[in-house]
């Protein structure tokens, strides 16, 4: 028995090598080409980054110079729009999926549909929008129109972390408040919203990072303005789509900016998922 344990024992340690070996090889081999991403995002990127970049229009063919400031400000609209939209109604549908719907069928099938709609190609809802807005107001791109295609975007991120979060409130709270004789809506809001913020707040960020690089659902939608528009109801730029557009132009100056731009976005992205992550850690440091 003990030579049977004993060969038991090491090809079980031999497997536990293997698989932590094979691990290894392959973060190093994901963390290889992320660097190597990153370094040629920089390398050809910082000739473009100045002051103009971000003060200066979208300049047309054969200009020198210019800067990407209408694109920044149609990204900034468009990005908040979404949020405004997606995040209250993914809030409401995430705390009935928690509170009322959890044991039931219905909630069973609107976690489902949500599921789908998370992982849904951005493309698909971009088309959507596309036919429901723009087609029935005659071919009118407009800001709202891609916010609204963002929005569908965020929505799903925001209920199933709103749907997570509160579930992960502990059962005991929800007693002692109900004891109190505390009516249920107000549970919800002074009790559970209060514990579960941080995590709610870190879906917002997270989905406001995901979608500030979506440039399928804007060509349908927004389209693009090479001037600067302040009216939701037009056509408005944005970084996604103007890196599009200048990355495959002939144009050295155009693809110049095309790699600023996506710099700036990288960058973007980064701080906003650190801050996520720093919500997350400074909930669990004050669980604990």
């Amino acid at each position: 028995m003990s030579a049977v344990a004993d060969r038991l024992y090491r090809r079980r340690r031999f497997g536990n090598a293997a698989a932590i070996g094979i691990s290894c090889v392959a973060a190093g081999f994901g963390l290889f080409f992320l660097g190597w991403i990153l370094w040629t995002l920089v390398a050809k990127a910082a000739g473009g980054i100045s002051l103009d970049l971000f003060t200066q229009m979208t300049p047309p063919p054969m200009q020198e110079g210019g800067g990407l400031a209408n694109a920044f400000f149609g990204s900034a609209v468009m990005c908040a729009l979404a949020i405004a939209i997606g995040t209250p109604l993914g809030v409401a549908a995430g705390t009935w999926l928690s509170e009322y719907g959890f044991a039931r069928k219905t909630g069973t099938v609107v976690r489902f549909v949500n599921d789908i709609l998370l992982s849904a190609p951005s493309i698909v809802l971009g088309l959507f929008v596309y036919t429901l807005i723009v087609m029935q107001t005659g071919g009118n791109f407009s800001a709202l129109a891609g916010a609204i295609s963002l929005a569908f975007i965020v929505l799903p991120v925001v209920v199933r972390t709103t749907d997570e979060m509160l579930r992960l409130v502990s059962v005991q709270m929800r007693e002692a408040a109900l004891s109190l004789g505390v009516p249920q809506w107000k549970v919800i809001v002074q009790v559970l919203y209060r514990s579960a913020s941080a995590g709610i707040i870190t879906g917002i960020l997270l989905a406001l990072a995901r979608i500030s690089g979506e440039t399928a659902p804007l060509l349908f939608t927004a389209f693009g303005n090479q001037y600067w528009n302040t009216d939701i109801m037009r056509p408005m730029a944005s970084v996604p789509v103007v890196m599009y557009q200048y990355a495959g132009s002939p144009y050295e100056s155009w693809q110049q900016l095309a790699w600023a731009g996506a710099l700036v976005l990288t960058a973007f992205v980064l701080v906003v998922s650190i801050g996520a992550r720093a919500l997350l850690l400074r909930r669990k440091i004050s669980h604990d």
